[in-house]
């Protein structure tokens, strides 16, 4: 077979290791990940070539022996920046994450989520192999500890995502102390059903990541409104917040949240922000199950953040389960209201 290059001169290919490398490369970037996979062991010229251009691999698709694949991949693809791990059926062992952490030195993505099988072995390897991490999921790993998330905190402290959702023995306050203390570029953070998180860590938390912009803390059954509070201070950009059956927050947390709408706006202007963010402030919130909570306090925060709706088919104000607060409308749909109001009757 005879290709034209770039420069019109006829290139003849009779072998896979033939093939120019930037056609390989373009080649290369059209597989899907199974498929890449296949490619990786056709030659030695495709294997440097996927060594080289592949840096997003997801192997959720193995169903079986996802930990023998890994193990054989690892030293493959050595410039992976993404990789995704998620299980259905728990196959990942200790040993292919370290593997892992030994060639792939510029991960920023890690996706290990439900590898129940994973101890700390996994997250000390990580902290020492993959400094640029920005973006880390573990939830359901529940046999990982809070002193190994401490240190992978100090290591890795480019972290702007982390999902602990489950990891009921690592989220603990000394563990988000230590990410309060190390992960200041923090923006996203899941702690659902991590309830032995408390106020103490929920507080070091918003002190040391101020830019973060999403934390859920459903069912963290231990929180007050001291927790909210200091989010509502200390986090000015926080866009989404989950309080789901956290009983212990009270009317007292709401004015908080809506007072910070306030604060938000004046350092908006002080740190001369483009005008796009005149209009930050909470977007999603769910007090569904908490039932401490009445219609004037969740009403004010409502009218605080215009992006909050209760309106069908826009809920981003989620009550469900507080039978009390079915009194609270968002602005759109009281605006509708009134519109539906000041139609003229037809005369009979």
């Amino acid at each position: 077979m005879e290709i034209i290059s770039g420069g019109g001169v006829g290139v003849r290919i009779s072998e896979w290791k033939d093939i120019p490398v930037e056609l390989l490369m373009r080649i290369l970037s059209l597989l899907d990940d199974r498929t890449a996979v296949v490619a990786s062991g056709v030659c030695r010229g495709w294997r440097d070539s996927l060594s080289w251009g592949i840096t997003r691999l997801s192997l959720s698709w193995c169903k079986k022996n996802m930990n023998g694949l890994v193990l054989s991949l690892a030293p493959k693809f050595i410039k992976l920046q993404s990789l995704i791990l998620r299980q259905d059926i728990p196959q990942l062992q200790d040993d292919a994450v370290e593997e892992i952490t030994i060639h792939c030195h510029e991960l920023q993505e890690l996706d290990l989520s439900k590898s129940f099988l994973l101890t700390d072995r996994s997250l000390y390897a990580i902290a020492r192999g993959c400094p640029n991490l920005e973006k880390l999921n573990i939830s359901g790993c529940s046999a990982f500890g809070d002193s190994a998330l401490g240190y992978l905190t100090g290591c890795c402290r480019k972290l702007k995502f982390l999902n602990l959702c489950g990891c009921v023995g690592t989220a603990s306050d000394r563990a988000l102390k230590s990410i309060g203390y190390n992960c200041n570029e923090l923006q996203y953070l899941n702690l659902g059903w991590c309830d032995r998180v408390g106020d103490e860590g929920i507080k070091s938390l918003a002190y040391g990541c101020p830019d973060l912009r999403a934390i859920d803390l459903c069912g963290c059954v231990l929180i007050t409104d001291d927790s909210v509070i200091a989010l509502a201070n200390g986090c000015l950009h926080l866009r989404s917040l989950g309080l789901y059956y956290c009983q212990n927050i009270t009317d007292r947390a709401m004015y908080s949240l809506a007072q910070s709408r306030v604060k938000g706006k004046h350092e908006v202007w002080a740190s001369v922000k483009n005008r796009y963010e005149e209009e930050q402030g909470l977007t999603n919130l769910n007090i569904s199950q908490c039932t401490a909570l009445t219609p004037p306090a969740v009403q004010a925060l409502c009218d605080s953040f215009p992006a909050l709706h209760t309106c069908s088919g826009r809920h981003s104000l989620i009550i469900s389960g507080c039978l009390n607060l079915t009194s609270v409308h968002c602005a759109c749909a009281v605006q509708a209201h009134r519109g539906s109001n000041a139609m003229p009757r037809l005369a009979h």
